[in-house]
């Protein structure tokens, strides 16, 4: 049995000489379908009579015709001559399969085609068929069904490029990468086909390589918008921001009739903010997230650029817009903490333009009500208490009142029996604040034993070793 790949399309030319005889005829019913359909019929028989009465290329070439012109009774009729000329030809299944499709009866359009392979394991196009139908509705069998034709025929790039296909449709990126290399240096590749090579590549993390395919691709047209897209979005995964706002240049400001996606203006948000052009980076994650709502962390990423350029009220107000807007199971005492840190940042800004001292006390007392609260609801964890001393340190910057003492010595409390070297820091930076309260309170053995502490931790730190020779000094 012959391979039947590529076999069926209008005006299908036949295997079998003498196809000349018989094709101008074809054609000619094709006219006549659509202004005499008796007459094409009658021509259609006429054709079939004699020796071409079991010629299954005119019999499938005639049901391709009516396929088309969509006369469903005289189709079946022909598709019941082609099995009476033959049952076992494979481009009968064939046809038939594609036929179920176009009613979108994907199972029995399958079962056609499994069939055709069965009366001719190198029926490559049944296989191609098979796979494309089940891309979608069950990716599983679709790459069964090519790695079946792939042990028939090894060096078939048209199921290599089915497998990319497949594989790109359902996130397998580095599967799809592997499949594309099969075939993408071939005459069988096209365009689109090397685009999405460069995509797979950059969606597996290969920024390199698909960078490289996204620069070839400009030599030929500077002006390819996706191509333009991948330079951009590899850049900047690669770090190298220069590069990356030369190609957004062109991208957002040069190209015409462009459909920018919510990833275009999220990449470029993330180039501005590298730049740290803050308030252009917001103006684009702002559309960004107009784009698609439900990427709420981008009302995060809102947040940290307005904190970076110590905007802390916007900060504040983007990121309780991002807990507002996340689902109520996926929020967390984190996000409470987060927040937190945020006031603590408002009230200990330096920036005496854009915070003024009335805000920077607002601030603290907020942020030593969120720490309170993670205290309270995380009583296994010292971060709570931690922040609510470094925010009551802040609040009393002079330590006269001794506000942050009472939770620097929680902590201790809470962290010393862990014997932990990974807390000895934050340990430290509690001794370092007991040892001066307790200096201020002239209570200079107590402050002497915690500085001594220190040195215990950390024998080389510079504040300790001072404070002591200075208690020292003063004969204490």
């Amino acid at each position: 049995m012959l391979c039947c790949v590529g076999l069926l399309f209008a005006g299908m030319v036949s295997a079998q000489t003498p196809a000349a005889e018989w094709q101008a005829g074809v054609n000619q019913v094709k006219e006549l379908i659509k202004t005499d359909p008796k007459q094409a019929w009658d021509m259609a028989e006429d054709l079939m009579k004699g020796k071409n009465k079991k010629n299954v290329d005119l019999i499938l070439a005639l049901t391709q015709v009516y396929r088309e012109a969509q006369k469903t009774e005289q189709m079946n009729e022909l598709l019941e001559k082609a099995k009476k000329a033959d049952k076992k030809d494979p481009r009968i299944s064939l046809l038939e399969g594609d036929i179920a499709l176009d009613k979108k009866d994907v199972g029995k359009a399958c079962q056609l085609y499994e069939q055709a392979i069965y009366f001719d394991p190198n029926c490559y196009e049944a296989y191609l068929k098979y796979a494309r139908a089940y891309k979608s509705a069950s990716p599983t069998q679709a790459i069964a069904k090519l790695q079946e034709l792939k042990q028939v025929a090894p060096d078939n790039l048209e199921a290599d490029k089915a497998l990319a296909e497949v594989y790109y449709a359902n996130n397998r990126f580095g599967d799809a990468v592997k499949a594309y290399a099969n075939f993408i240096h071939t005459d069988i590749a096209t365009e689109n086909d090397i685009l999405s090579y460069a995509f797979a590549l950059f969606l597996n993390h290969d920024f390199e390589a698909s960078l490289e395919i996204a620069r070839k691709g400009l030599e030929q047209n500077p002006n390819h918008t996706a191509f333009n897209r991948l330079a951009m979005y590899n850049n900047i995964d690669l770090k190298r921001f220069d590069e990356a706002a030369t190609y957004a240049d062109v991208f957002f400001n040069k190209l015409t009739d462009v459909n920018y996606s919510g990833l275009d203006y999220r990449y470029y948000g993330a180039l501005l903010n590298a730049k740290e052009d803050y308030m252009g980076a917001v103006a684009q994650y702002e559309k960004a997230y107009e784009l698609d709502t439900a990427s709420v962390e981008l009302l995060q990423q809102i947040s940290d650029a307005y904190a970076s350029n110590d905007d802390y009220e916007k900060a504040i107000d983007a990121y309780e817009r991002y807990c507002e807007a996340l689902p109520a199971e996926e929020r967390t005492m984190e996000n409470t903490f987060q927040l937190g840190r945020l006031y603590y940042s408002e009230g200990t800004s330096t920036d005496t333009i854009k915070v003024t001292p009335e805000m920077r006390q607002a601030a603290l007392i907020q942020a030593d009500t969120i720490f309170a609260e993670v205290a309270a609801e995380a009583p296994d964890s010292y971060l709570g208490n931690f922040w609510r001393a470094r925010t009551n340190s802040a609040i009393d910057p002079e330590t006269t009142q001794g506000l942050a003492k009472p939770y620097y010595e929680k902590v201790v409390e809470m962290l010393l029996p862990k014997n932990d070297a990974r807390y000895n820091r934050v340990i430290i930076e509690c001794y370092k604040y007991l040892g001066y309260y307790f200096l201020l309170q002239s209570d200079y053995e107590t402050s002497k034993d915690y500085w001594n502490k220190i040195l215990a931790l950390d024998p080389n730190d510079a504040l300790a070793k001072t404070a002591l020779e200075g208690i020292e000094k003063e004969g204490h």
